[in-house]
Order: C-alpha cells, then structure tokens, then sequence
C-alpha cells in the first residue's frame, strides 16, 4: 500500500500539469481575441501581411528549441516573474480597452514572455533569445510612427526617382511626392516608399539567418542595417518603373495589375540582393579563413 508521501509525489508532477494547462487555457483566451483583431485590421494590408509569417515561424522556433533548453529549466523569481506579468496585463488591459492594437499586441507578447520566465527561468530565455524576441516582430508599429517615418522615406525615393529619370531626359518636374510626366500625374504613396516592404523584408531575412544557423545578435543587427538601403534602392526602382508605364503605356496599364506586378518583383529583387550580400559575405570569411 503507496504510502501518503508516495502519493503525494505522485500527485504532484500531476497537479503541475494541470496548472501548467490551465495557463495555457487563461493566455490563450487573451490571445485569440487579439489574433482576431490583428487579422481584420493589419494582416489583411501591404505592411502587415507579414504578421501569420511571424506567429506561425515564432512557434515553430519555441517548439524547435524546447528539447535543448530542458538542462537549464529553473523557475524563475516569482517575485519578478509576477510584477512583470501584473505590468504586462496591464499594458494588455488598456490597449484592449481603448483600441490601440499595438499597446494590445505588446502587453500580450509580454505576458507571454513573464509566463515562460515564471516556468522556464532566465537562463532558457537567454538560450532562446532569437524566437523570444522574434515574436516581438508581432506588434505593428504605430500609425504616427509609420506616417512620421514614411514622409522623408517619400520625399527621398520622388528626389532620386526625378533625378535619374531627368538624367535620361524624360519630361519629369517634381512637387513634394506628386511626380508629373508627360500628361500624367503620379502620387507616390505610402506603399512605394520602401516602409511598408520593409518589415516584410526584415522578416524574411532574419528568418533565413535563423534557418542557416547563424543566430548572432551582431550578424543579424549587420544584415538588418543593410535591408534599409536595399529596400530603398529597390522601391525607387519600382517608381521608375511604374512611371515609364505610365509615360509609354498610360495610367490604365500602371494602375492595373502591372503596378502590384511591380511591387512583387522589387520585394523578391531586394530580398535576392539581401541573400547575395549574405552569399558575399560567406565567400569573403571563407577567403580569409583559407589564407589563415
């Protein structure tokens, strides 16, 4: 007959599991209501149809990485651990309450973290930092930030757009974002300006470094000031374009599909040129180690 310390041990792996279920159970009930949300306001446009990229690759990491982290599973500081959820519920509470997604989205990528720093510990958040804050890459930026970010981004692709199009003596003046050539009147959008793509591109190219095994904070930080320019360079290729469409094939052929067309072909172009830069750097390291 099991003694009552027996039973007890027995019970308590048991009862852990129950609990660690119904944790599962409370934060999936804050999350589908905002994956909902995210799903009717930003994954539906240009700049966020990154977002299901980022929950299902996120998941697919955490799931990837929980076998190598179980040697260093150490509860965390309860004390910490439970501040921290308070303050991220919190943050989660009124970006619900007063619909403002990205403050929602941040106070549930946070509460997630405080649980798995609660029941993993520090050491296998440090161990699994890349999926950890990957999925941070799930808060959309807000509208002021996009608008205040994408106005110089504009003035700067119209600015180099003109110039080399003048370079090729096409009939092109300027007015801020407003471009007019021949006949035509063209507004170079928020889309065109390289922001919206971006993220999109950050997201591809930090998701190939992680399948390439090359999870450096410093080798993904290089390469993610490197998009910038690529992005750029590739958006003000698309401008062009889309205006010579327009000067030789009038605005019905740009406005119709050739202009999404265009937009598809200069994301894979930049994102080509991101792996090029990538191969590029490979071959050079393996130069030098060779010399070596």
């Amino acid at each position: 007959m099991a003694s009552v310390a027996e039973r007890s041990a027995d019970s308590s792996p048991q009862r852990r599991s129950y609990g660690i279920w119904l944790v599962v159970l409370a934060f999936a009930t804050l999350a589908i209501p905002t994956f909902i949300t995210l799903a009717r306001q930003v994954w539906s446009a240009e700049g966020g149809v990154h977002g299901p990229i980022v929950l299902a690759t996120g998941a697919w990491m955490l799931w990837r990485q929980s076998q190598s982290i179980a040697p260093v599973v150490r509860p965390g500081n309860p004390l910490i651990g439970s501040l921290l959820l308070l303050l991220c519920l919190l943050v989660y509470t009124g970006g619900r309450v007063f619909d403002f997604i990205s403050i929602e989205v941040a106070g549930l990528v946070g509460t997630g973290t405080a649980i798995a720093y609660l029941y993993l510990g520090s050491r296998a958040l440090r161990q699994m930092w890349f999926p950890v804050l990957w999925m941070f890459f799930l808060i959309p930026p807000p509208n002021w930030l996009v608008d205040r970010l994408t106005a110089p981004l504009k003035e700067f692709v119209s600015h180099a757009s003109t110039t080399i199009l003048t370079w090729a003596d096409y009939p092109i003046l300027r007015q801020g974002v407003t471009l007019f050539i021949g006949p035509y009147q063209l507004l170079v959008e928020d889309a065109c300006s390289g922001l919206r793509s971006l993220s999109s591109l950050i997201v591809v190219t930090l998701l190939y470094i992680y399948i390439k095994n090359k999870p450096s904070w410093r080798y993904a930080l290089f390469i993610v000031l490197l998009i910038i320019p690529v992005a750029v360079i590739a958006n003000i290729i698309r401008i062009i374009i889309l205006v010579l469409i327009t000067y030789h094939m009038g605005d019905a052929a740009a406005q119709s599909f050739l202009h999404n067309t265009a937009g598809v072909v200069m994301f894979i172009v930049a994102l080509l040129g991101i792996f090029g830069i990538d191969w590029l750097i490979e071959f050079l390291t393996g130069l030098r180690s060779k010399r070596a």
